[in-house]
């Protein structure tokens, strides 16, 4: 796209936006980190997951998650309407493919809160987004977070933690990595990361393209 102000040619490049993609295991925190996150930039977009799980409390359909039945989440699948889906805990987590696209072609930034097995299918699509996994500062900490929150069976409380250890094993496959001791510390990591992306020569080169 060119631009002409006066006798001046401006080059105004079209860029796409950025894709962000937090994981971790239950209890490290993930959602209250993009919450913020998303709340402190408000240019971020955040990606609602489809599930076929029962909403927790608290929890508002179109806004925590789009809650649907088996049968309509099978459905999107043989439509191809996911950008990625996974089984976790007996019950299906899916991103929607539409609104993520549609929006990084228009250069928004997108955030997706998803779980790792549905965070890696993404990875292999998209080579360059940025794949960011919390961490709890212990093993201790992350089982007092899980049983704080009064949602879960004790059977599942401990399932979710005796998956924890292998979850957080697929770390090495993420970008980055941040502990969240402090929220405001581990928000405050992750925009560190988002600004320091968006600095990367391979994201701007057109741009310095255009000085030449």
């Amino acid at each position: 796209m060119k631009v002409i102000r006066g006798m001046k040619e401006e080059i105004i490049m079209e860029k796409k936006g950025l894709l962000i993609v937090v994981s971790g295991p239950s209890g490290a925190g993930k959602g209250t980190i993009c919450k913020t996150l998303a709340r402190l930039n408000p240019d971020i977009k955040i990606s609602i997951s489809a599930t076929t799980r029962e909403p927790r409390r608290g929890e508002t359909d179109g806004e925590n998650y789009y809650f649907i039945s088996k049968g309509n989440f099978e459905g999107m699948l043989q439509e191809n309407a996911l950008l990625e889906y996974a089984k976790v805990y007996d019950n299906y987590y899916g991103t929607p493919k539409k609104y993520v696209l549609e929006n990084l072609e228009k250069g928004n930034d997108i955030l997706l809160e998803i779980d790792i097995a549905g965070a890696l299918q993404v990875k292999e699509k998209f080579q360059d987004g940025v794949f960011i996994f919390i961490l709890p500062p212990s093993l201790e900490e992350l089982k007092n977070r899980i049983v704080g929150r009064g949602t879960e069976s004790e059977k599942d409380i401990e399932k979710r933690y005796g998956c924890a250890i292998e979850e957080i094993e697929q770390v090495i496959k993420y970008d980055y990595a941040v502990v969240n001791d402090d929220i405001e510390r581990a928000t405050k990591d992750v925009e560190a990361i988002i600004r320091a992306e968006k600095c990367k020569v391979t994201r701007v080169q057109d741009n310095i393209k255009s000085i030449f």
